[in-house]
């Protein structure tokens, strides 16, 4: 029996799931949890992270839209757990940001794929707002997003070419995006507010629970191995402690901030997460690539093992444990 289905079997009914999805913490729980329908009407947000996106999480699921969700990204895992349990409604999307999610079109970029990295579909037509997609008598809304309202994507680019130029040295991303990050991890402030907000006037009985990022560096950036395109490929090692401590630490506790500030759950992947980073013996996230033979990408994203953790962490959110 999966691991969740189990854990249902023990509370024994759908309504002992009802009481579990309202934690003392959670958004507007109320003091009496009121019980649920049989099936959790669940929609699944956010961006690569949580759409799956790379190979290395699995085939493609329906519909082919260009947001390439997987059938190994954390919302199919939880889905196959819940069975029947569960209505799920994911339209994450690879690319998103926080305003994607709750007002602007997106128009995606589908799944990059060797040799020449781009999607042989693309392009594709724009997507509608992810928001679109919450029923108003929604039970549960996940999201997880952030990364690329800062320009995650392009700072990694960019770091790996500057890295390249200094043959390894010093820190030449760091000297030309550190100055701008306060205002980047301002403006993703107000986008997580906007969301959150969006989100409860859309549907305002939900729990809303939003997911942070992995532990994609280490501790120790010295582990990297500087060139490795399984890795980070040429980050030089300044760079790599730089972002970290600059850039994904600070991205976590932007999103814990401003759902705590919305009686929100989060779920906090950076600790659990620790020992698994990219350049870790038993890594839960990828590098530029996965493989070299087969050509695969992964441009930095969690693998399914990755997925499987998120998973287990978000089910023991939507049960409030």
């Amino acid at each position: 029996m999966p691991r969740l289905l189990s854990r249902l079997a023990v509370a024994g009914s759908a309504v002992a799931l009802a009481a579990g999805l309202i934690s003392p913490t959670g958004a507007r729980a109320a003091a009496r949890p009121t019980p649920r329908p049989a099936t959790l009407h669940w929609a699944a947000l956010g961006d690569s992270y949580t759409a799956g996106v790379i190979e290395a999480t699995g085939d493609l699921t329906q519909p082919r839209d260009g947001c390439a969700r997987t059938e190994l990204s954390y919302p199919e895992v939880i889905r196959r757990d819940l069975g029947s349990l569960a209505d799920l409604h994911d339209v994450s999307c690879g690319g998103a940001t926080t305003e994607n999610v709750y007002a602007t079109k997106q128009s995606p970029i589908g799944r990059p794929l060797p040799p020449d990295g781009t999607d042989p579909n693309a392009p594709y037509p724009p997507v509608p707002p992810q928001i679109d997609a919450v029923s108003p008598d929604a039970d549960v809304i996940t999201v997880g997003v952030g990364g690329n309202d800062l320009g995650f994507a392009q700072i990694l680019k960019d770091c790996i070419e500057l890295g390249a130029a200094s043959h390894g040295q010093g820190t030449p991303c760091k000297d030309k995006y550190d100055a701008s990050l306060p205002d980047r991890l301002q403006r993703l402030g107000g986008g997580y507010d906007a969301m959150l907000d969006s989100l409860h006037a859309k549907a305002p009985s939900a729990r809303v629970v939003t997911v942070g990022y992995p532990h994609l560096i280490p501790e120790d950036a010295a582990l990297c191995r500087y060139g490795d395109l399984q890795q980070f490929a040429t980050f030089t090692t300044g760079d790599l402690a730089w972002a970290r401590t600059a850039i994904l630490e600070p991205l976590n506790g932007v999103i814990a901030a401003r759902t705590a500030r919305h009686q929100d759950t989060f779920v906090d992947l950076y600790p659990g997460s620790t020992g698994h980073s990219v350049c870790d013996p038993d890594h839960w996230l990828d590098g530029i690539l996965t493989s070299y033979l087969p050509l695969r990408y992964a441009l930095v994203h969690p693998n399914a093992t990755g997925q499987a953790h998120i998973a287990a962490q978000v089910e023991d959110a939507l049960l409030g444990t």
